[in-house]
């Protein structure tokens, strides 16, 4: 049956009515895949994906399809015991989501009364945390990440100490997405300590294992979940792992908070072929990883350089992560960087947009020959321009 145009208005003003008010006008997040969708695989094929933060490469894993008419365990023991055995945290600590991004959900809607209670979060920082308060009716209250003469992006201490008492739970993304600096570790103790008896303080470590922090045991932030009650760790094998089509993520957390989130999340939160295939790259692939690890933080240094001397190129934000944010003299010269590896078939991501962040791109770090091929492009470009103004 298909309704005239008439009738499709009709039923639009009906779902408009039926909504929630600020859900109808409100825009959703934009993922990277969301602004560029990747098509058929012909399309994909001739793009150079540097826009998502995704590792380079492709991993091969052995699929049992033996069970596959069943439903699958609420929490699968072998990827609990995988993961346990890689963070060094007993399996009633851990709780496997679809991705991140699930945990970010499960904690808001675990912690905040809709219409009553709010998050915080410290801009520049990753946008979902805003949107899934937002879906939610959880409100947001913002503490801008401050500059000092030391180093970029830190936390506004002063700024989060008024607002104890005011939020519900706090998010904290280190290394930050876009910014990509680690958090010192005072700073995020500190905050901790803040709201130790007022709020649950979220690490977001989507890009630990870019960091020093993986060798540096002074600098994990899992040992805190055993020591505060108010901590939470959120963890995923999208990034280093390279597995974001995989949408397997882990928060990580006191035994209580586990149980709560444990009544939110859905029954069949984690596909059997996910947790076979997640179980194998934790048991069998750490080695794999941490080469990627260590390429990608090669590479991006490299990238950095080169930044560094690129006449159009203003600021280099320094990254722990696996993608590097900089900032353009102007408006027009970064939407002619932006447009010109659009036409070039290479996707990078503006974060312009975002608070503090005027003219900034981000690069994510894909392999050594697709960050040859934006540098290729560039300079064609340049040269372009070049002659057509001599």
């Amino acid at each position: 049956m298909t309704l005239s145009a008439n009738n499709s208005l009709i039923a639009s003003t009906l779902i408009e009515r039926l909504a929630r008010e600020e859900l109808v006008d409100m825009v959703p997040y934009q993922s990277a895949r969301r602004l560029f969708a990747s098509g058929d695989n012909e399309q994909a094929n001739n793009k150079t994906w540097l826009n998502a933060n995704e590792a380079p490469g492709q991993g091969k894993y052995q699929l049992d399809s033996e069970n596959i008419n069943r439903y699958p365990d609420f929490q699968p023991q072998s990827l609990l015991n995988a993961y346990s055995n890689y963070c060094g945290l007993p399996t009633d600590n851990i709780l496997a989501t679809r991705g991140a991004d699930e945990g970010i959900e499960l904690i808001i809607r675990s912690f905040c009364r809709a219409y009553q209670d709010s998050i915080l979060i410290c801009p520049p920082t990753y946008g979902m945390y805003a949107i899934s308060a937002e879906n939610h009716g959880a409100g947001i209250v913002s503490v801008p990440l401050v500059n000092t003469p030391q180093a970029k992006c830190q936390l506004d201490l002063e700024g989060l100490k008024t607002q104890v008492g005011k939020v519900k739970v706090v998010f904290l993304c280190s290394p930050g997405n876009p910014t990509g600096n680690t958090l010192p570790q005072a700073q995020i103790q500190a905050a901790i300590e803040l709201f130790k008896d007022s709020a649950i303080v979220v690490v977001d470590e989507a890009y630990y294992e870019y960091t020093n922090a993986i060798l540096d045991a002074d600098q994990v932030n899992t040992k805190l979940i055993t020591q505060c009650d108010n901590v939470i760790v959120l963890r995923t094998l999208s990034k280093a792992f390279a597995l974001a089509g995989l949408r397997c993520g882990f928060t990580l957390a006191n035994k209580e908070i586990i149980t709560l989130l444990s009544k939110v999340i859905a029954p069949y939160p984690i596909a059997a072929p996910v947790a076979e295939i997640a179980s194998q790259a934790l048991s069998n692939d750490l080695a794999i990883m941490q080469a990627r690890v260590n390429s990608t933080n090669t590479l991006r240094e490299q990238l950095n350089d080169w930044l560094k001397q690129q006449h159009w190129c203003n600021d280099v934000f320094p990254s722990d992560a696996n993608f590097v944010l900089f900032r353009c003299n102007s408006t027009d010269e970064k939407n002619k960087i932006f447009n010109h590896l659009v036409d070039n078939n290479i996707l990078i991501r503006d974060q312009s947009k975002q608070q503090q962040l005027e003219n900034c791109l981000r690069i994510s770090i894909g392999s050594a020959e697709e960050l040859e091929q934006l540098k290729i492009v560039f300079a064609l470009a340049l040269a372009v321009q070049k002659n057509s103004s001599s």
